[in-house]
């Protein structure tokens, strides 16, 4: 036996000295878990675990200092560092946020400077939510309270003629709510969300807003957006003036709910969304420009670094265009990667390459550690990598197909990097999709094969020509082409969309799964012996969990008010559908059910349900009361009912305490999981009864 664990050990080190340039590369993931680690606590550590961290941390450092060129120290040493300072920081960045205030749950009337506007997309009028900072809240209970700290975005009516521009202090009259938790254990943290994005809650206007002080002038930003979608629109009207505006001023309100809709089912959401393929295609383009302006000078040709200088202005180019389309956190961080790929090829260094991903990746996950938790950083750095690594390995293929004559030859050339891209960022974030969206589009690889070549060589190059036509009122020359593009586009879309299974439900993935996925991806990707292939029961394993978890049987809602029940293939919600949407859709996405009412039941007889061979009742308002009698659970929208001695009750009262309730039937008994166990007392867990802390100005001093 002990000969056994000395050559497998031997054998491991071999293999680890053959990748030892590759060490590198795993600095990001370990950063990752020590995030993860911290987000998976429930409750915050506190002053031993701290130092104990940090001195992980510096053993680890030191050891590599004091033997750095010794295989050890970079795998254990390294690896412990790496994982103590992504815990470290996940810490910091939490305590650097200031707590979530507790908001009034009445209508109450809001004072405060506007920081952004956004337009909401809807079928209908277009509607403005604003972001309203330093808000103060005016009425009696809250006199004298000092500023939030955080942004509250207030969602206007409709009928507002208001034109809010950024630095206009506004008054309005709105009923405030705070970030919702989430609708069943392990669901959707909106709370977390929003505590890192700086964000207090949300209000619905009442009435319409009123302006105080003198109106500060439209944003030239603000008002050149809007002057573009006009001009456009003025073209292109209809769903592709919609589309074109959204790739080219990051609004989709122009588009009807319908094709954003189809744009989803085929897998062609991402065309929508201003992000990494957009910025990518924008500096594309403007490189390629600006080498061939360059290429017109002989001077230029001779003395200048013209490739250095045409990078620079495809880094501009992107700048702008992030700016234009709204500075979204997603484009900013493609345009994080993008610099890094601009220092690379000024520097001589591989455009795209995987310590080209770990640079960015370190410094995304350490300015930004809840971001980790979301689906855009985790789809862009799963489909970076997954592009990087495939590059990597086909390389030489690609490279016979360019260096052997023949027009075809190079038209294949070209598909197959169409096809190649499509598979691997498409196939490496389809879990991503899985796990937050909970849907699959099989037919997403043909649609993208498809409707990513016409945007990076039709639309979004026309659209920029047409950006650069508008001064002279000559957009049409460039806006009609573009429309012919988008045209096809949509067809496609709608056509996919509506191919049988081209949006799958699936069950929402659990944690775990994901993190299976993702380190089985890593390690497919980031080594490059044939161990490389033992990630692939990795990704296996992460694809299979949504499968393989138990489901819960009964789900109430946080506020107590709603309740559902698997029933076979269907989930049966009472009182009756429709009464609380959120919840309703969350719980859909989760179990992948059709959501049908609750009195269809066999198991319920007037609002009164039976369940587990009697051992758990529901008991809905109006119902006739429940026996007793060999009951171990009661579960009760009915505010009135007595219950029964010994018998554990959920109610609006218990959910009000611990959040959305899970219960799942077992031979045993049933088992009853709560939010507030699930997640445990974290910063941005509101106190019961979703309180936050009081916005109040301090006593007096005597």
């Amino acid at each position: 036996m002990v000969l056994f664990f000395k050559k497998e050990r031997d054998r491991l080190v071999g293999l680890l000295l053959v990748e030892q340039r590759r060490l590198a590369l795993w600095l990001p993931v370990g950063l990752g878990l020590g995030i993860a680690w911290y987000f998976r606590l429930r409750g915050e550590p506190g002053v031993p675990a701290l130092l104990a961290w940090a001195g992980i941390a510096a053993l680890g450092l030191g050891w590599i200092a004091w033997r750095p060129f010794a295989l050890a120290p970079r795998v254990l040493g390294g690896g412990a560092a790496t994982l103590a300072v992504g815990f470290l920081a996940a810490f910091w960045a939490t305590h650097r946020q200031p707590p979530l205030p507790d908001l009034p749950a009445r209508a109450t009337i809001v004072t405060g400077r506007v920081e952004a506007v956004a337009l909401l997309p809807a079928d209908g009028p277009s509607v403005r939510r604003l972001d309203l900072a330093g808000a103060v809240l005016d009425d009696p209970l809250d006199s004298g309270m000092p500023p939030l700290r955080r942004i509250l975005r207030v969602r206007l009516r409709a009928d507002d003629p208001l034109v809010p521009v950024p630095g206009m202090m506004v008054r309005v009259r709105a009923l405030l709510r705070p970030p919702a938790p989430p609708s069943w254990p392990g669901g959707p943290d909106r709370q977390r969300r929003a505590y890192f994005d700086g964000a207090a809650g949300s209000g619905t206007a009442l009435g319409r807003a009123q302006v105080l002080g003198p109106v500060p002038g439209a944003s030239s930003l603000e008002g050149l957006r809007e002057r573009i979608s006009a001009r456009i629109v003025g073209v292109l009207p209809g769903a592709v003036g919609g589309v074109a505006t959204a790739v080219l001023t990051g609004s989709v309100v122009g588009m009807a709910q319908a094709d954003r809709d189809a744009f989803a089912d085929a897998g062609l959401a991402h065309l929508l969304a201003v992000a990494g393929l957009h910025l990518g295609i924008v500096m594309g383009v403007s490189v390629a420009a600006a080498r061939l302006l360059l290429a017109c000078s002989e001077r230029a040709t001779l003395y200048w670094p013209c490739r250095s200088i045409a990078a620079f202005a495809g880094l501009a180019a992107g700048i702008v265009y992030v700016v234009l389309t709204g500075a979204h956190l997603p484009a900013l961080r493609s345009l994080t990667m993008a610099a890094l790929v601009v220092l690379a090829i000024v520097t001589g260094r591989r455009a795209l390459s995987l310590r080209g991903l770990a640079v960015g990746a370190i410094l995304l996950l350490l300015t930004g550690p809840a971001d980790l938790l979301e689906a855009p950083l985790q789809m862009s750095l799963a489909a970076v990598m997954a592009l990087a690594a495939g590059a990597e390995v086909t390389r030489p293929l690609m490279a016979r197909l360019t260096e052997q004559p023949g027009w075809w030859r190079r038209l294949l050339h070209h598909v197959a990097h169409l096809a190649q891209a499509s598979l691997l960022a498409g196939g490496a974030t389809v879990p991503v999709v899985m796990a937050h969206f909970g849907t699959l589009q099989p037919w997403f690889v043909l649609a993208n094969l498809l409707a990513v070549p016409l945007m990076a060589l039709c639309v979004l190059p026309l659209g920029l020509l047409s950006l650069f036509l508008m001064p002279w009122g000559v957009e049409s020359v460039a806006l009609v082409p573009m429309g012919w593009g988008i045209g096809v586009i949509l067809d496609l879309a709608r056509m996919v969309s509506g191919w049988p299974a081209a949006r799958l439900a699936v069950p929402a993935m659990p944690g775990w799964g994901l993190a299976m996925w993702v380190l089985g991806l890593c390690w497919l990707c980031l080594w490059a012996g044939r161990w490389r292939w033992w990630g692939v029961g990795l990704m296996v394993l992460g694809m299979a969990a949504p499968f393989l978890i138990v489901r819960p049987d009964l789900l109430l809602s946080p506020d107590g008010r709603t309740v559902a029940m698997r029933d076979g293939t269907v989930l049966r919600v009472g009182p009756h559908p429709g009464s609380e949407r959120l919840a309703e859709d969350d719980w859909h996405q989760a179990l992948a059910l059709p959501i049908v009412p609750l009195a269809g039941s066999a198991a319920c007889q007037e609002g009164l349900c039976l369940l587990d061979r009697g051992r758990v009742a529901l008991r809905l308002r109006g119902a006739p009361p429940v026996r007793c009698a060999g009951l171990e659970l009661l579960v009760t929208l009915a505010p009135d009912d007595a219950g029964c001695p010994g018998v554990r009750r959920l109610d609006t009262l218990e959910t009000w305490k611990s959040g959305a309730q899970a219960v799942f039937l077992r031979r045993a008994g049933p088992v009853v999981l709560s939010d507030r166990s699930w997640r445990g007392a974290r910063p941005w867990v509101l106190a019961p009864g979703q309180h936050g802390e009081p916005v109040l100005p301090m006593a007096q001093r005597e």
